[in-house]
């Protein structure tokens, strides 16, 4: 059972709220979050923007490659990416990938560090700016589901609000295609998120499964305008497994299926050791920089597409 909240409830009833949070952050790792403010008018858009960079021509869409950029920006074609690695199936989806905005003369950007480059944005009327707005847009809100998320595990409020200042979180537009049948192809192979939290918009169409750790594949179910948000593995981490970070994959839908992921993943310097409180490490410490560099190399490592 995925449950469903209220994010308004975190103003009225605010104890109420984090009593539900918490139990399905310790549970499932995923709830669908209503009424959580980010407007619809951004959230069509960033949809009909989407769509129109999908519909360009393929050589078009090749100029802003992710495969040009080291920093993991751009657009992926079915292929490029290979979520569960340990299988043959080839993911089908496309998406394109828009990280922490820095202009070309930002230093970090012209000394090369991982993860600090510009975003390669297509020849589209108004494209930049509607991501930028709904990144900063689903950034805030992530920023303050961990105000949440601090209430529930007994630390100031504000606990986390530094560590996602100048973050790693990256936004992803997503198309697949409908399924063909073929032996090998996924729309998304199984995983799990890499960072803290993902906050998901889809279209409505069915594909998306979550794996509970004690029960089989399910269907998420849909509930018009909210958002799905999931635990990822970074916050699994921090909290010593308190929350947990739930696999989930998409199978090849019936037809045409869009959705918009916001990965709030932390400022590169943050260090996951095991907050106060949750007993004994069960991690080694590691940096978020460094972290979500093993997981994107596994996922870029190629396979053949067949």
């Amino acid at each position: 059972m995925i449950p469903v909240l209220d994010w308004q409830e975190f103003e009225s009833h605010p104890d109420a709220f984090v009593t539900k949070l918490g139990q399905a952050c310790r549970e499932t790792g995923f709830f669908l979050l209503q009424n959580h403010g980010i407007p619809k008018t951004l959230r069509d858009d960033v949809f009909a923007k989407a769509d129109a960079f999908f519909a360009l021509p393929r050589a078009e869409k090749a100029k802003v490659s992710i495969l040009n950029s080291p920093h993991f920006r751009g657009w992926a074609k079915p292929g490029d990416e290979s979520l569960d690695e340990n299988s043959p199936e080839i993911d089908t989806k496309e998406t394109f990938n828009i990280g922490y905005d820095l202009p070309e003369d930002d230093p970090r950007v012209i000394a090369g560090e991982p993860f600090r480059g510009i975003n390669q944005w297509p020849a589209l009327p108004g494209f930049a700016e509607t991501m930028r707005a709904y990144y900063d847009a689903t950034l805030n809100l992530g920023v303050a589901l961990h105000r949440a998320f601090a209430c529930d595990l007994g630390l100031p409020a504000d606990f986390f609000d530094h560590a996602f200042d100048e973050p790693l979180a990256a936004l992803r537009l997503l198309t697949y295609p409908p399924a063909t049948g073929a032996a090998n192809e996924i729309g998304a192979g199984a995983h799990t998120d890499y960072g803290a939290i993902t906050l998901l918009m889809t279209d409505g169409e069915p594909g998306l499964q979550v794996k509970p750790r004690d029960g089989d594949w399910m269907d998420l179910p849909h509930v018009p305008e909210a958002y799905a948000v999931n635990i990822g593995d970074c916050l699994m981490r921090w909290t010593n497994d308190i929350y947990v970070s739930t696999p989930h994959r998409v199978l090849p839908p019936q037809n045409r299926r869009r959705s918009v992921a916001m990965f709030v993943e932390a400022n590169p310097d943050t260090i996951f050791k095991a907050l106060p409180g949750t007993g004994a490490a069960k991690y080694p410490p590691i940096r978020a920089a460094d972290y979500l560099m093993s997981r994107l190399d596994a996922t870029y490592a190629p396979k053949e597409v067949t």
